[in-house]
């Protein structure tokens, strides 16, 4: 029975990727039989009926994944064409869109079902060069973290007169110690999940189930048109069921209303309505998740699942097909998908391709272990939800973060059904192609919210939830959300370090150099290599075959100022806010005050440096740590040069 949406009057329908506005169709070898490659453009503009006889070729963020899909050619359906335009790229959507495996169906007894896994050692051909490297890599830090505290290597001081300074030297073995523990924590962390991330068995979708899929638009930040990309390609997602596309507009914008009922889209706001726009809770005004929570209040039981994408997100037509199948198992709550920029060529700043190679270990290794207990972290860009679980556990969480909360929330709660816990899925399938930020303010925003949403986690939240998390889940989560914290206190204690030492004359601790650079020197290349050997495991279609991930590992170094900033923020227990992200050109322009943070530092590191030739403290490593900071506190300040000039000799 048809359901009128109160808001544009459309209806139910079920969904063969037939939608009212024409679309360029991306490569699916399991349905179209056409090429496995697309010209790299996440945000297509639904094509004119009567183009032009020679149309100018698609540029600019709107135009990504632009070219139709081809019929294959005798190279098969997993070789790339030759791009219409050599200058543009071309990527592999439809074999990444499949990383997980072919369809499966279900057991004879469906009722019986439970998602099944294969872990990525099982297939590896060098397993025994992986165990090395899984038991070198942390051994040898150990080791190097045993040696250097042994109290033999502590200073002394005999007959000093100056108490404050022997407190220095105590102060400065700590840092040693604190610094030294969060590398073994950091490469214990990436073994654990070398060792046990896995990737789901995909299975067949159950025909007739009620799907909504959802996106937001938020005044000003997200273009209409690229809103009416995402609209378009929603309707081309297939879905052997009642399937309905549905924009969440903040704003109740009438362009957007217009859009929606051009497009046969339904469109929903909570604008004016005082119950869903409170200063607090689940339906804080302002927020993406008291967007998604109102719509839920409204509509939510009118469907069995949800389907969401960020606005900056294009869906491929299988994203139902690859998703919808792993809640089969009923004790699956939510299931997510790696997040991929799409304007990784076309951006014009190195931002982009920087940001997305930074992701690699958190979508290729970190949330294939989540798998191991059932318990990857959910994540809004895109996903699909079991309703009736989310309404068991009150909506989204209130949170900068909604997902990290909210996945905390589920996983730590029971299905009142089978009275086992919420378990999640991570599919390595990239099902979306989004937009990565484009300008150092908006990237150096997203990682201030990133980071500041785990620390606000930590402190309000999982303390409380650890207790009724299993074993494994609370590892997990532990490792999961250490790295923060982590990284923000290196940074802190590195600047307490270089000023003590080389301002005041503090010392750590006396130890032989060339032991001393034997084992720093093995324990970092021990982890450097274990890196990149999980490269192979990289989910991103845009980074080049055989990367190294050097642009990811530096861009993780780039952060430190930031999550230190973040960290002090939520000690002091600073109001944070949600910030949704610029979109296309709405993107945020970089100036001076971009780098305020930086800077701060590069005075820091900076002032130590000089301070250590007034004061003959001239240590070589301490001098050494203290300039490579220096470089990467100015490091992004030269990209954006770089970049700026770059950007200056195209157009001229």
């Amino acid at each position: 029975m048809p359901r009128t949406d109160v808001f544009t009057g459309t209806e139910h329908r079920p969904n063969t990727g037939g939608g009212t506005i024409p679309r360029p169709r991306i490569a699916d070898p399991d349905h179209t039989g056409g090429s496995s490659a697309v010209t790299a453009r996440p945000h297509p503009t639904p094509p004119d009926p009567s183009p032009p006889a020679d149309p100018a070729p698609p540029t600019g963020p709107t135009a990504q994944l632009a070219e139709p899909a081809r019929p294959a050619g005798p190279a098969g359906p997993n070789k790339s064409p030759k791009p219409a335009n050599p200058a543009e790229p071309t990527y592999d959507y439809a074999r990444f869109s499949h990383l997980a495996g072919p369809l499966t169906e279900p057991p004879a007894a469906p009722a019986d079902y439970r998602v099944q896994y294969r872990s990525l050692l099982s297939t590896e051909p060098h397993r025994i060069r992986a165990a090395l490297l899984m038991v070198f890599a942390p051994l040898v830090e150990g080791v190097l973290l045993v040696w250097l505290l042994q109290p033999g290597h502590w200073p002394v001081r005999p007959g000093e007169t100056h108490p404050w300074l022997l407190v220095a030297d105590k102060v400065m073995i700590g840092i040693v110690a604190l610094i030294e523990l969060f590398r073994l924590v950091n490469v214990v962390s990436n073994t654990h999940a070398t060792l046990v991330a896995r990737d789901p068995v995909p299975v067949t979708a159950e025909r007739g189930t009620r799907v909504a899929f959802l996106t937001t638009c938020v005044p000003g930040k997200e273009p209409p048109e690229m809103v009416r990309a995402t609209l378009a390609a929603a309707l081309e997602v297939r879905h052997d069921g009642p399937y309905d596309v549905w924009l969440l507009d903040e704003g109740d914008d009438p362009e957007m209303r217009e859009v929606c009922a051009e497009l046969g889209v339904h469109h929903f706001s909570r604008r004016g309505r005082e119950e869903w726009n409170q200063p607090r809770g689940r339906f804080r005004a302002k927020t993406k998740h008291g967007n998604y929570n109102s719509w839920l209040q409204a509509h939510g039981s009118d469907y069995d699942y949800w389907v969401s994408v960020d606005t900056d997100h294009v869906p491929l037509p299988d994203f139902c097909e690859r998703m919808l199948g792993y809640f089969r198992d009923p004790d699956v709550a939510f299931v997510v998908g790696p997040q991929v920029y799409g304007n990784y060529a076309s951006s014009a700043s190195a931002v982009t391709k920087f940001s997305e190679s930074q992701q690699f270990l958190f979508h290729a290794l970190v949330q294939r272990a989540g798998n191991r207990y059932g318990a990857p972290m959910f994540v809004g860009t895109n996903n699909a939800v079991r309703i009736s679980a989310l309404q068991a556990i009150g909506g989204l969480y209130d949170s900068i973060t909604e997902d990290m909360a909210t996945g905390l929330e589920f996983h730590r709660s029971r299905n009142p059904r089978t009275g086992a816990h919420w378990k999640s899925v991570y599919t390595p399938d990239v099902l979306a192609v989004g937009e990565g930020p484009s300008s150092w303010t908006d990237f150096f925003s997203q990682q201030l919210r990133w980071s500041r949403g785990t620390y606000e986690t930590i402190l309000t939240q999982y303390w409380k939830a650890a207790w009724r998390l299993s074993p494994g889940r609370a590892l997990n989560y532990s490792l999961m959300m250490c790295f923060y914290p982590m990284a923000g206190l290196t940074w802190l204690l590195g600047g307490l370090s270089s000023v003590l030492y080389l301002g005041f004359g503090a010392s750590g601790v006396h130890v032989s150099s060339q032991i001393w650079m034997m084992l720093y020197s093995d324990a970092a290349a021990l982890q450097v290599l274990l890196y990149t050997w999980n490269r192979k495991h990289n989910v991103s279609p845009h980074e080049p075959a055989g990367s190294s991930g050097v642009a990811g590992m530096v861009m993780s170094a780039l952060c430190g100022p930031i999550y230190a900033a973040s960290l002090l923020q939520a000690l002091l227990r600073r109001r944070s806010r949600f910030v949704v992200t610029p979109k296309g050109d709405s993107a945020s322009p970089d100036r001076l005050p971009t780098f305020r943070i930086h800077l701060l530092w590069t005075a820091v590191f900076g002032g130590a440096l000089g301070a250590s030739y007034l004061t003959g403290n001239d240590h070589v490593a301490m001098r050494t740590w203290a300039c490579i900071a220096l470089l990467f506190s100015l490091l992004p300040l030269a990209v954006r040069a770089v970049d700026t000039v770059r950007s200056r000799r195209r157009h001229h």
